[in-house]
């Protein structure tokens, strides 16, 4: 598999997908020793030596923003011990919603991030499902992106009168991989969203009447934008609704508000930590895809069998 071994790495956001790639890989989960002061403060230390070595750091930064902290201090550590080659692996990039300046005063945290991670030291990005694709413009390193789509398409290949819906108009190329995979169409569901966290749907385009549903998105936080989109279909006559559902942040009530819901089931990858379980919860886990991206990182090879969107989309 390796002509040589690479050292891997785990922040404490989600040390059980780093195990999973670990086991996949046949290698031993490298040894890092991160504390916190009582005031909160990170310290972080190598307890094997990285000097001249590849190294892959797995770590994703969903809230709380102390997680993105880690990955900072975990890459300048890594650089001051003399790694050869550090790649952060970043299941879920957070801070990506706000990538453009679409109102006065505000901050294009994505740049911001981009400009953090670069400079902590990262010589490469590998991550998976970004909200916005344009952020790999953002770095000037090489940037990896992949996608969550074969996660979950094998669950719904030969499923009888099955229709892939996107949930917005931004979310169409993501759908659109999946009903490719899938040889199936593709239904947008067009929405207004008149403050933050509050969803208001206005049309349908496509139809869904007596159909099975496939309903996907790159995550989920509140799942007001979610749940409003599957209440739509079941009104437009859809028959089974499944979700899949790259990141699942699942702040506040979501979770409720999934089991409250007409969803037969909502497939999330392991990207995040789910908080709790729940019987209309799945997780597929990620850690083969982001592993094959290691091994061939790691031995100079291409990885773009492993963009599952079209480059003519």
């Amino acid at each position: 598999m390796f002509e040589n071994v690479p050292l891997v790495f785990s922040g404490t956001s989600n040390p059980e997908l780093a195990k999973r790639i670990c086991h996949y890989l046949k290698l031993p989960l490298g040894r890092v020793d991160v504390k916190r002061f009582s005031d909160g403060e990170i310290w972080v230390k190598y307890l094997e030596n990285i000097r001249g070595r590849d190294i892959y750091i797995i770590q994703s930064t969903q809230p709380p923003a102390e997680n993105l902290m880690e990955l900072l201090i975990l890459l300048d550590a890594a650089k001051r011990a003399s790694a050869k080659r550090v790649t952060a692996v970043i299941p879920y990039f957070g801070y990506a919603r706000q990538d453009r300046k679409d109102q006065p005063r505000v901050s294009i945290s994505a740049k911001l991030v981009a400009n953090l991670i670069t400079k902590a030291g990262a010589d490469r990005v590998v991550t998976m499902d970004l909200h916005a694709a344009q952020i790999q413009g953002f770095f000037d390193i090489p940037f990896d992106h992949l996608y969550a789509s074969p996660i979950f398409t094998n669950l719904f290949k030969g499923m009888k009168d099955l229709v892939v819906v996107s949930p917005d108009m931004g979310g169409i190329k993501l759908a659109r991989s999946y009903a490719q995979r899938l040889d199936t169409n593709l239904v947008v569901i067009d929405k207004r969203r008149p403050k933050h966290n509050l969803v208001e749907i206005m049309n349908i385009i496509g139809n869904v009447e007596g159909k099975n549903v496939l309903l996907v998105d790159d995550l989920m936080d509140t799942g007001g934008t979610f749940i409003s989109a599957v209440k739509s279909l079941k009104e437009k006559g859809a028959l089974n609704i499944y979700g899949a559902v790259t990141h699942p942040l699942l702040s506040g009530n979501a979770i409720e508000r999934i089991e409250e819901s007409d969803i037969n089931k909502l497939y999330v990858s392991d990207s995040i930590p789910l908080k709790r379980e729940s019987k209309k919860i799945e997780p597929r886990t990620a850690s083969e895809l982001l592993a094959e991206a290691i091994i061939r990182s790691y031995n100079n090879e291409s990885i773009s069998s492993l963009f599952e969107i079209n480059k003519d989309l």
